[in-house]
């Protein structure tokens, strides 16, 4: 066997989310469906925003760039989660593991970047409304998203610099549905010493930091409505923002539960429950909170389709 970055390991194989067969089918046709409303659900969101003006805001500019995100990692976890429902042992290599993780690495961590800049607009929005345009000019959205996909980039390569360090010697099944940094840990029969530092510093600076960033944000838009005095307007601002709470709270919350909490070694089933959220739900839940609660949108969608009918 040909030996890949010091290790007698060329291929791993994924457990996946259950070894029990009668569930096989039923956990198949329920992620294949999450996985084709992910797809059409923010494909559909970003082909509304290019094809109508009125949408070319910094909101949605945001938006399009969040469903874009959405789309890449969905794709890049879930069509190999599904081949682990029909096959009897699901194989992937080593490079392609290790591509597997880089690009989640880059998605995952953009996306928290992303909804970062996301909350950041909202506040001004909301809160200096009057500056709203000279803030948020097109320029600054567009140096947002750079930094937010350059921070991705920078943090895929040191994970993943950390994890190609590891040896694989014997055992190559890896207990859980993707190639994700716990479970190769748990496999590597070298110290992993140095990736439980890189983890947590690396990881909790791309948690931590857009989480306070973001709460700071809501704390002053939170004031702000309260002290609207239009009750429809305090209503819209309300909702328009419970809308992104909502994806923040699970998207950050599962995953600081599945990384930074103490002593992680590998996904037990609560870690793999917690990694659904973040992989599988979370970009399925997206587009229909953003678009479902929002008039735009739905103007958005009755005019494609009109001139599409005519």
């Amino acid at each position: 066997m040909a030996v890949a970055n010091d290790s007698v390991v060329t291929e791993f194989i994924l457990l996946g989310l259950t070894d029990q067969p009668d569930l096989q089918i039923p956990l198949f046709l329920l992620f294949l469906v999450m996985y084709m409303i992910t797809a059409l659900g923010n494909m559909a969101l970003i082909i509304l925003i290019v094809l109508n003006s009125h949408l070319h805001t910094p909101m949605y500019f945001f938006l399009f760039n969040l469903s874009f995100v959405d789309f890449c990692y969905s794709s890049v976890i879930t069509p190999k989660m599904l081949m682990n429902f029909m096959l009897k042992k699901n194989f992937i290599s080593y490079v392609g593991c290790m591509t597997q993780f880089y690009l989640f690495c880059f998605c995952v961590i953009s996306e928290c970047y992303v909804l970062t800049s996301m909350a950041y607009d909202r506040y001004v929005a909301i809160c200096n409304p009057l500056l709203y345009n000279i803030v948020m000019s097109p320029k600054v959205c567009s140096y947002l998203m750079l930094a937010s996909y350059f921070m991705g980039f920078s943090g895929a390569i040191i994970h993943t610099g950390c994890v190609l360090r590891l040896t694989f010697c014997d055992g190559n099944t890896i207990d859980h549905y993707f190639c994700d940094v716990l479970p190769l840990m748990q496999l590597s029969c070298t110290s992993t010493y140095i990736n439980k530092i890189e983890i947590f510093i690396v990881a909790g600076k791309d948690i931590i930091v857009p989480t306070v960033i973001i709460f700071i944000s809501y704390g002053f838009i939170i004031s702000s409505i309260f002290q609207m005095k239009s009750t429809e307007g305090r209503s819209k601002a309300f909702s328009t923002c419970s809308s992104h709470i909502i994806a923040v709270s699970l998207f950050f919350g599962s995953g600081a539960f599945m990384y930074l909490k103490p002593n992680s070694v590998g996904p037990t089933n609560n870690g793999k429950i917690s990694s659904i959220i973040y992989t599988t739900v979370i970009p399925m839940m997206n587009p229909l909170i953003y678009s479902l609660r929002n008039k735009d949108v739905k103007a958005a969608l009755r005019n494609t389709l009109n001139k599409k009918i005519l």
